[in-house]
């Protein structure tokens, strides 16, 4: 089976109130258990804001960093989850059910592995 990434993109700005969050972790944890039952569950996680990120870049042998994220946008990667799915159709499936969790996009893709191409 591939592992997938499932990323979770989310707007810039402090997070919905408890009235709007607390719902969507509740559905969260329904989907997680859902996917750990199923056996296609590896690993998931949430991210700090995008301020606290550190960016790294070797050039010339010398070390470059920089606080914050990589590129300014309008949307940062909120957290993930990464699956194991039989193909790429199974896989959108639990990108799918997590984006309708969040209510928001979810970008699907496979990792590189043994059975890549």
């Amino acid at each position: 089976m591939t592992q997938y990434l499932l990323s979770i993109y989310q707007p810039d700005g402090p997070p919905p109130p408890p009235e709007i969050l607390d719902p969507i972790m509740k559905d969260l944890a329904v989907l997680e258990r859902e996917m750990r039952e199923a056996g296609a569950w590896v690993f998931s996680g949430g991210l700090h804001p995008p301020e606290t990120a550190t960016v790294l870049r070797v050039r010339d042998g010398d070390t470059l960093v920089t606080d914050g994220p990589y590129l300014e946008g309008k949307e940062h990667i909120g957290g993930f989850t990464v699956v194991e799915a039989p193909d790429l159709d199974a896989a959108m499936e639990w990108g799918r059910r997590l984006a309708a969790a969040t209510t928001l996009p979810v970008e699907v893709r496979p990792f590189h592995g043994p059975d890549a191409g």
